[in-house]
């Protein structure tokens, strides 16, 4: 313990040196560019702000709603989150920023799980801890057992990143990083499938096609043939301690902009071009804004968009030597569907829908199952005497799918309905699309976020990026080479405290 002054000591070091951050002539950037304002873009702000100082002027650039994939939709006056909706206990960014903001913690309203195959519900949980055990037991061995194991081995590893990012430690990709968390295991799961990791552990083909691929289903729309890593992002999803913030998580997006006293531009980037001047790089972006078309020159650009040209961001690079290419790569199509209305539940085996026990239907791989996850949902704002809708009441559900519903699908899935909602996301990365994890730095001090989703897509990991992104603008302005990509970080960490 007697090493904490020291810790101390360099934390207030880094605090005061952020301060007052110069380049190699002695000059601080004056403006800094963050391109988009979902949790990526927003969070990049708020630690820009923190590491470069009051003085810089943090301009954010957002075509559309701040929050982007972090979205809510309205039914009867009541909001509904229609994109990213949970956040697991141990993700430690998205904690802090509640807490910094004021926010709270929505109450959590259980409900039970099933799995359907198309023909009968094969899985179910109870009210009872111990037969849900026990039925995971018989159905399939020890498999769960490994599975878990798996996922906390993973996860504790994956923690080291809050270390080594309060320490200020940067990394100039996305495999820089994950090399530092867990070497070049955590490297190969991104590059090999899930079910193959899975089956080597010794998990049963049972338990992979009837526990697993609902689970990738419903979180990523894709199969179990997606990389280990993203498997394992999305499996840490589905633990018991997760929660969501009360008025909607894109409320964290708003906030963190604010708190960063950013600039908010509602305005589509159209182009990045570099601009050489006196030994001096800086980049002009051009932009739309209510139909005027306009430039600014800033110091250092961050952009926190899809790259990929399925996704139509609309940003090109011109004059660049070497010229900067597109990620390659496609974004999965999710709709998300939420209908307010009476659930057939005859579908799942139960004509009676008094009967009816779940809160959440995944479904396996199987022809002709048209939807993904079928979901009672709540709303943003739970009051105290708020109760989850029986399914002979009308409910309001959320439903994923690859494809918008049809009216004959419609009609299958909710005895009858008054309102239906659709909104179409490129949601994720279509897992397997790119060869390779997509580059942070694009030039110098011109990065790109959304390489980390190619690893594993979550709220979290764009958080983490963005932290790594801030620490790594930081020190690539003020020539700090000995903080960026550091070999044997575990070794480095314990010598500083």
């Amino acid at each position: 313990m007697g090493g904490r002054p020291r810790s101390l000591l360099a934390a207030l070091m880094t605090l005061c040196s952020a301060a007052a951050s110069t380049h190699a002539d002695g000059a601080p950037p004056s403006k800094i560019a963050v391109v988009g304002a979902g949790i990526g873009g927003s969070a990049t702000a708020h630690f820009l702000r923190q590491h470069f100082g009051p003085e810089v002027q943090v301009d954010v650039y957002e075509k559309g709603e701040v929050g982007g994939r972090l979205a809510t939709v309205m039914v009867n006056q009541h909001d509904y989150e229609s994109g990213g909706s949970v956040i697991h206990s141990l993700n430690l960014h998205m904690q802090d920023f509640v807490k910094q903001l004021g926010l709270k913690y929505r109450r959590n309203v259980a409900g039970k799980t099933a799995v359907f195959n198309s023909e009968e519900v094969i899985l179910e949980e109870t009210d009872w801890y111990l037969l849900d055990l026990f039925r995971l037991w018989w159905r399939y061995g020890i498999s769960f057992i490994r599975l878990q194991m798996w996922v906390e081995e993973i996860m504790e590893k994956f923690m080291r990143v809050y270390k080594y990012q309060a320490h200020g430690y940067a990394f100039s990709s996305v495999e820089e990083l994950l090399g530092s968390l867990g070497g070049s295991g955590f490297i190969n799961m991104t590059r090999r499938p899930l079910s193959d990791s899975l089956l080597e552990l010794g998990v049963s083909q049972r338990f992979i096609d009837e526990v697993i691929a609902p689970i990738m289903r419903h979180n990523y729309g894709q199969n179990v043939s997606i990389p280990a890593f993203v498997g394992a992002v999305s499996l840490v999803s589905v633990q018991n301690n997760l929660w969501a913030v009360e008025g909607g998580n894109k409320l964290v997006c708003s906030g963190l902009l604010k708190m960063a006293n950013a600039n908010l531009l509602p305005a589509q980037v159209t182009s990045v071009d570099p601009l050489h001047s006196g030994g001096t790089l800086q980049y002009r972006l051009s932009f739309t804004e209510a139909t005027e078309t306009k430039s600014e020159l800033y110091d250092i650009v961050v952009l926190a968009t899809p790259l990929q040209a399925g996704v139509q961001s609309g940003i090109s690079f011109r004059d660049f030597t070497p010229p900067i290419v597109q990620p390659a790569g496609d974004y999965h199509s999710t709709a998300v569907t939420v209908i307010h209305g009476y659930l057939n539940t005859s579908l799942f085996g139960f004509p009676d829908p008094r009967l009816f026990p779940y809160a959440c239907v995944l479904t396996t791989e199987t022809p002709g199952l048209f939807f993904n996850s079928v979901a009672s949902i709540c709303p943003v704002n739970i009051s105290a005497g708020f109760r989850r809708k029986q399914a002979q009441e009308a409910g309001v559900y959320k439903v994923f799918s690859s494809q918008p519903l049809t009216k004959a699908q419609l009609k299958m899935l909710f005895r009858s309905y008054y309102s239906v909602q659709v909104t179409e996301w490129q949601a994720y990365p279509r897992y397997g699309s790119s060869p390779a994890l997509p580059p942070v730095e694009l030039q110098p001090n011109l990065y790109h976020l959304n390489g980390i989703e190619w690893a594993g897509s979550a709220m979290e990991m764009s958080s983490v990026a963005a932290k790594n992104i801030a620490l790594l603008a930081y020190h690539r302005w003020n020539r700090q080479t000995d903080m960026v990509d550091q070999k044997d970080l575990m070794h480095s960490v314990k010598t500083e405290l």
